[in-house]
């Protein structure tokens, strides 16, 4: 049975985007709260809330979100390392409790050694990864065992851990995993209940499914059993010539913010790798991918388009549902202006064009 269609949003402690430098205070709790509530009136199952070095907590933001909202579930990006996945299993507990069960976990590995070395993590790439796998496995086990259990592992030990809250979500919090490396990929057959990347080509899409699910099989799960998620930018218009005016009329702002420095890269990155990989393909694949902004910004982070109108970008989403996609992040360049945009036009397209298909059940009301 195929997974019901779901759309996740992001939000963001302040404005700011590509094209929007952050500006006032850095954590608006006013914007937070329009911006949750902005998500969940235009009918997204959840909303992303990131994680950076030197960013507020993801989890406390999220929390003043959930505060702002009923029904919008969350997907908090985590990076293990720097905290014990004792504390971290009892924090999400926690919040699944008090947000009445809206709580997902994005374990985020890292793909920056210049990041990770500002919270003072040193570990290569593959043994964040490993790490990342022996901390994943802990939280299941601390929200699921009923008696406390001692560990000791190659990057964690402790005795008698416990939490005594455990998730209201049953057996545990979903667990969201990223990463196109082979080690990420291999972890994600093991411990993912959803594999989420960023808004690659049919065919590397493709081919990412592939490799996953024959991961997923490889550790004796049922290959039906992950959901995927794919992040992309639309850039909507009432015409497809408006849409891509628009486009223009953002890239062009981008490359004049790059020129004062800001953004960059992600070296070790084999997601990142990926989109400029598809970038130097072409400013557009397939019917309507939109490389641009991708390869203007080192591709750090979900940096891929789709441009057309709400129709035309619904049926390039079909495309992707066709080959397994079920989850789709979508974000807007003009942060919360383009989530009521989406929730008007787009969401209820990309059903439609789904439907049409015969691909994927409805999202959940």
């Amino acid at each position: 049975m195929p997974h019901p269609l779901q759309f996740i949003g992001m939000i963001s402690h302040r404005r700011q985007s590509e094209i929007h430098p952050p500006s006032g205070p850095v954590i608006d709790p006013a914007y937070i709260g329009a911006f949750a509530r902005a998500h969940e009136e235009a009918g997204f199952d959840r909303i992303l809330v990131a994680w950076g070095s030197t960013s507020p907590d993801a989890l406390l933001v999220a929390s003043q979100a959930a505060a702002a909202t009923s029904r919008i579930g969350f997907m908090v990006a985590h990076r293990p390392g720097f905290i014990a996945p004792t504390l971290a299993a009892r924090q999400f507990a926690t919040f699944d409790q008090l947000s009445g069960g809206r709580a997902a976990i994005h374990v985020i590995s890292g793909g920056s050694p210049t990041e990770q070395k500002r919270d003072g993590d040193f570990l290569p790439h593959d043994e964040r990864y490993a790490r990342s796998e022996e901390y994943i496995a802990l939280l299941k086990r601390l929200w699921t065992e009923p008696k406390p259990f001692d560990h000791q592992g190659r990057y964690y030990r402790f005795e008698q851990g416990f939490a005594e809250v455990k998730p209201l979500q049953q057996p545990h919090i979903p667990v969201f995993f990223g990463g196109s490396s082979d080690v990420a990929i291999e972890i994600s057959g093991r411990q993912a209940d959803t594999y989420a990347f960023w808004g690659e080509t049919l065919d590397q899409a493709r081919e990412t499914i592939a490799r996953v699910r024959a991961s997923v099989a490889k550790a004796g799960r049922d290959p039906a059993a992950i959901r995927f998620s794919l992040s992309f930018r639309p850039v909507l218009a009432g015409t497809e010539e408006a849409a891509w005016a628009r486009a223009d009329r953002i890239i062009a702002r981008i490359r004049k913010l790059r020129a004062t420095g800001q953004g960059g890269p992600k070296p070790e990155s084999v997601g990142s790798q990926r989109l400029l990989e598809a970038a130097a393909g072409g400013k557009v694949r397939d019917k309507r991918l939109w490389t641009e902004v991708a390869a203007a910004v080192g591709a750090g982070s979900n940096t891929t388009a789709l441009v057309g109108t709400a129709e035309q970008v619904a049926d390039s989403l079909a495309d992707y549902a066709a080959l397994g996609i079920d989850t789709f992040l979508i974000r807007g360049f003009d942060p919360l202006e383009d989530v009521a945009e989406y929730g008007r036009d787009l969401l209820p397209a990309v059903r439609a064009a789904v439907a049409a298909r015969g691909l994927l059940p409805a999202a959940a009301e």
